[in-house]
């Protein structure tokens, strides 16, 4: 039997399991639908927890244990050595919107009805209601839902938070503020932007990192008797860099905008590293899982200093779909239950999310979903890739991967402000040799660009 999802049935209350409802199956059957030995087992315990950690603008190599040894981030390093990190995994855009879009929802941005970044204005719409949220999934299982932090998925009440499966919100709404009065200044009137649960609050003075932080622990012990799932997500080291002092001096002789921009990483990972010893305080380490991912590469934006990320060996950054826009730094621990410092370099993306934690809880995932789960890459490093082929758009922009071959249309490359345009509208390459993506490879190989533009074409037209 497969529990068939519709927005109608997920209203955006937080004591939806515990009413009967007409024609719903009912709490006791969703508990044991889609129970598989790769997860959670219902004659065994209950549910484990889920933490997704969505980090904003964070380059591909950007923290120690993804090769950034001039970057001091614990808290990553310690998701890394309890669980299993991606060296091949890809955001669903190179831009915040479409991305977000892609790991809540499990399908490509251009089918989740979010091609591009949505409005920061209040009383614009963004994605479609009627998509189906990783949230509204665990939600209609029995978890607590909650969203924390950056939302940029639309500004209206049909498309904030709480109408999107989560029973509590706190956050932004647009696509980024300052953190200490929470205005967003970039798109003149200047306009304050925290909410609590569709009501607007005022912080003013404090650091929006700490809030988040509070508030994250704040939902975890009030739910800790029950499942729960929280979408932490954060908005650092997007602009504006504003690391935390301590952090700041201890970067003080890193080349400017690095200093800047890895004070703000050690400050968004100190964050990370306090969450995860506030559950393992709490003895939740072995009922949790936890998965880090970045939304997109590296900002090189004039309000983010031009720079200050890193793509490592790889071409591009934040908006372009070269591998430094797209490829990022992804992990998944549960202590225990998946193995511990392991690693993967099979070709993952942004929705294989929402049907691995779907299969790795029990629970039903909806219909018609883009992504794969990953539970077997994530336990065999010699699991194939359950992608042949990776599709993306953002803009004109458009790029298709199959296997160590991918080809890219229009394709755009932001590595710094002074990055000449790459002059051929059809770009391929072989990444098995060329990871750097430095030689169109187009000329010599027609059948290969032929056969993968008709695979974007197909793919747009699904």
């Amino acid at each position: 039997m497969r529990l068939v999802f519709h927005k109608r049935l997920f209203p955006a209350t937080s004591d939806f399991v515990s009413r009967p409802r007409p024609g719903w199956p009912g709490v006791a059957l969703a508990l044991t639908l889609g129970a598989t030995l790769a997860g959670w087992s219902p004659a065994a315990e209950r549910r484990p927890n889920v933490i997704v950690i969505l980090t904003d603008d964070q380059g591909s190599v950007d923290a120690n244990c993804f090769g950034a040894t001039d970057l001091h981030t614990p808290g990553i390093d310690l998701l890394a050595q309890r669980g299993v990190r991606f060296t091949q995994f890809y955001s669903g855009a190179p831009v915040c919107s479409p991305s977000r879009a892609a790991l809540l929802t499990g399908r490509y941005p251009i089918r989740a009805g979010v091609p591009g970044n949505v409005s920061s204005q209040q009383g614009q719409a963004g994605m479609p209601p009627e998509q189906v949220t990783m949230a509204e999934i665990f939600q209609a299982a029995g978890y607590a839902t909650g969203h924390i932090g950056k939302w940029h998925l639309g500004y209206t009440p049909e498309t904030m938070p709480n109408a999107q499966g989560f029973d509590h919100s706190f956050g932004h709404m647009g696509g980024c503020i300052d953190n200490f009065s929470h205005f967003f200044y970039w798109q003149g009137p200047n306009r304050h932007d925290l909410w609590r649960n569709g009501v607007e609050i005022q912080c003013p003075g404090q650091f929006f990192p700490d809030l988040m932080l509070a508030e994250a622990i704040e939902f975890i012990e009030r739910n800790q008797e029950r499942p729960f799932f929280l979408y932490f997500a954060k908005n650092t080291p997007h602009y504006p860099y504003q690391g935390d002092p301590q952090w700041l001096e201890h970067y003080r002789d890193v080349p400017y905008p690095r200093n800047l921009y890895a004070a703000f990483v050690t400050t968004l990972d100190a964050r990370v590293e306090r969450l995860v010893k506030r559950v393992d305080a709490l003895g939740l380490a072995e009922q949790t899982i936890v998965v880090y991912q970045s939304d997109n590469g590296h900002s090189t934006e004039e309000r983010a200093h031009f720079g200050g990320g890193s793509a490592g060996p790889y071409r591009g950054a934040k908006f372009s779909l070269f591998e430094g826009g797209i490829r990022v730094p992804a992990v998944i621990s549960w202590p225990n239950r998946l193995p511990s410092g392991a690693v993967r370099g099979q070709r993952a993306h942004a929705c294989d999310w929402l049907p691995t934690l779907a299969e790795l809880c029990g629970v039903e995932p909806p219909a018609e979903l883009d992504g794969r789960s990953l539970t077997a890459v994530i336990r065999s490093e010699s699991a194939p890739s359950p992608h042949d082929v990776l599709h993306w758009t953002t803009g004109n922009s458009w790029a298709v991967r199959e296997g160590d071959w991918k080809l890219l249309g229009n394709p755009r490359d932001t590595s710094t402000k002074d990055s000449p345009p790459p002059g051929e509208p059809l770009f391929l390459v072989n990444l098995a040799d060329d990871p750097g993506e430095t030689k169109n490879l187009a000329a010599d190989h027609p059948d290969i660009v032929r056969r993968l533009k008709d695979r974007h074409e197909a793919m747009s037209r699904r």
